[in-house]
């Protein structure tokens, strides 16, 4: 994902509003590779910026992915992802505690089959499920969905 300051200069070459509370959320994106909510990027938002709203996180991050520079993702975690990293990749979900880790493989093998009507496929997203290190050591019932959104976690699993 592009620097702060690179998005700041994004936003305000196509005329789009610049504040101190997107330049927040744009410091939270980068270098983040949880595949965060826009709660838990809102969370953190407001450890500097106390009154930012989760709609203006919101309006942000899908300003972000219409942009092209945040892909937003479905994985069956609850709540929708972003996803600062744009280059072709799938993702590993932790089943006990939520957490969303890239794999950068190729599968060449992966094809939609013949007969599909003209289906034109724009691109491929494999995910396997399983239990991530962290949960496999531990007993099933002490994981909550939320142990790897915090930055404790972001530091232990980089």
């Amino acid at each position: 994902m592009k620097s702060p300051e690179e998005l700041t200069d994004r936003f305000r070459s196509e005329g789009r509003k610049v504040t101190p509370q997107r330049q927040a959320v744009f410091r939270v994106l980068h270098g983040n590779r949880v595949h965060p909510t826009a709660e838990a990027v809102h969370a953190e938002v407001v450890e500097d910026l106390p009154m930012v709203s989760l709609r203006t996180v919101y309006q942000t991050l899908n300003d972000l992915t219409a942009m092209g520079e945040l892909s937003h993702i479905e994985l069956g975690t609850g709540s929708a992802r972003f996803d600062p990293n744009l280059e072709p990749h799938h993702h590993m979900v932790c089943d006990s505690c939520g957490q969303v880790v890239d794999l950068e493989v190729d599968f060449p093998e992966v094809a939609v089959p013949e007969g599909t009507d003209g289906f034109e496929v724009t691109r491929t997203e494999i995910v396997f499920r399983g239990r991530c290190s962290t949960c496999a050591l531990l007993p099933r019932a002490s994981i909550s969905p939320s142990t790897h959104q915090t930055k404790e976690a972001r530091k232990r699993h980089g």
